[in-house]
């Protein structure tokens, strides 16, 4: 398959660099376009199989990545959490979706609760924040029934280190 410029879209273009990432089995090449000579970033990533995720309406979707990404970032906004990490996080729930699961399609309740158990072990106020929207939280006593259910973490640690097991 031929690599399109995104900005001529010419499917010349030549890799000038190739950087493997062996913990997530990534590769990301660097390429110029013999075309117009931009220059250009593209990622290659191990998919074993194409993922559907049944919503709670039993409508079908793709499953996105990006949906993904976004979502878990949005949780981290403003928190000591990096975009590597989130791209780590990403990748793992990615992965174990695509291993753990005997069929091609998952629910959007498991793909919540993995990015849930995830959250808490990374950060308890991105997780709080992401469970508040996944799980729709309409009153006070819905924050205090989760917040309730987490340790009080001390000073010296910016990672709460629970087992990874879900509250719910």
């Amino acid at each position: 398959m031929d690599m399109r410029c995104p900005y001529c879209n010419s499917t010349d273009s030549r890799v000038t660099d190739s950087r493997p990432d062996t913990e997530d089995a990534i590769i990301r090449r660097r390429r110029v376009c013999n075309q117009c000579g931009a220059k250009f970033t593209t990622v290659e990533r191990v998919q074993m199989r194409d993922l559907m995720v049944r919503k709670n309406s039993g409508k079908l979707e793709a499953f996105d990545r990006e949906k993904l990404r976004r979502s878990i970032k949005l949780a981290c906004r403003n928190r000591d959490v990096g975009d590597e990490q989130i791209e780590k996080l990403v990748t793992s729930i990615h992965r174990r979706l695509e291993t753990e699961t005997a069929d091609d399609t998952v629910t959007s309740a498991m793909v919540g609760q993995m990015v849930s158990d995830s959250l808490l072990n990374l950060d308890p106020i991105a997780f709080v924040r992401f469970v508040s929207v996944y799980r729709k939280f309409s009153r006070i006593s819905d924050f205090k029934k989760i917040l309730a259910q987490i340790p009080e973490d001390n000073d010296d640690a910016n990672v709460c280190k629970l087992p990874k097991t879900s509250l719910f």
